[in-house]
């Protein structure tokens, strides 16, 4: 009754009371976004480079010193990545931390210098280290005039220089030689896993193959063990049907036999019995006969 009411008090156009007006839905509160960061600076490497330590005065030297002990070694052996290590070990004896590689550029940085200041006339005073350099090259060229002296050969002008960049050329082919090696590793690696990832493919699909051929086989031969049960089991109903009717119509034969035979008794008892019945009557026939006729005389 009430819904009625209200339902003619909110639509009554006579009624000037204007209808409610619906409740507003509350304003949903928009979502938190996180705050932008400005971009991070990337970093380099040429700012790793400069936080490395620089080389002192006596590092350096005595880094000059034991590369000139294994002057000899470097020049006989394309393989100089164990000898930086031996450098780099030899300097953490001394208490001065610097790994192969930093060895090895430190040096290739000096002969630049040093080829630098050859030009120059105050070449000590431009390079500190001018003096050990000079006299590392000039036993190495030392060491290469005595060896072509006893191989029989000139000694070429600028054996210096070449044996400088031959240094040089031997450090870089030894890099290339190394990263040669590692590519050759990664690709047999790579070259490995690719055959053994096909074998194992390969050997996938045979094997799937031949469980699959196992599967047709064994089913086919199930299939035909089957039908041969069936076929026996249906050629032995078969015989058995067969004997039970060959059963059935011998008891039949043997019984309408007895049939016969039992109504053949009883015609003959039968007809037995007529017979004496009809002699008995053709001998009472012929005595009454024989009894009249002797009366009647």
């Amino acid at each position: 009754m009430e819904e009625h009411f209200q339902h003619f008090h909110f639509t009554n156009p006579y009624l000037n009371i204007p209808p409610p007006i619906p409740p507003i839905p509350p304003i949903p509160t928009p979502p938190q976004l996180p705050p932008i960061l400005p971009p991070q600076p990337v970093q380099s490497e040429p700012i790793d480079r400069e936080r490395l330590p620089q080389w002192t005065h006596t590092e350096t030297a005595e880094f000059l010193s034991i590369r000139a002990d294994l002057d000899v070694s470097f020049m006989s052996t394309k393989r100089n990545k164990p000898l930086w290590e031996a450098i780099s070990a030899r300097l953490q004896q001394k208490g001065f931390s610097r790994t192969p590689d930093q060895c090895k550029s430190k040096w290739k940085n000096l002969v630049t210098r040093f080829k630098g200041s050859e030009a120059m006339e105050d070449a000590g005073k431009q390079f500190p280290f001018y003096e050990e350099m000079r006299a590392i090259f000039s036993r190495r060229m030392d060491r290469s005039i005595a060896m072509d002296k006893k191989k029989g050969k000139g000694v070429q002008a600028e054996g210096k220089e070449w044996n400088e960049e031959d240094e040089e050329r031997d450090d870089d082919d030894e890099e290339e030689e190394v990263e040669d090696d590692d590519e050759l590793n990664t690709l047999d690696e790579r070259s490995k896993k690719k055959r053994k990832m096909a074998d194992k493919k390969r050997g996938g699909i045979e094997w799937e193959v031949q469980l699959a051929l196992h599967a047709i086989i064994k089913q086919q031969m199930e299939m035909q063990t089957r039908w041969v049960e069936e076929s026996e089991a249906r050629e032995a109903q078969r015989r058995e049907k067969e004997e039970k009717w060959r059963r059935t119509m011998i008891d039949l034969c043997e019984e309408r036999l007895a049939l016969t035979r039992r109504w053949r008794e009883r015609e003959d008892e039968r007809n037995a019995r007529a017979e004496a019945r009809a002699e008995r009557q053709h001998s009472l026939v012929t005595s009454i006969l024989a009894k009249l006729a002797e009366d009647e005389r």
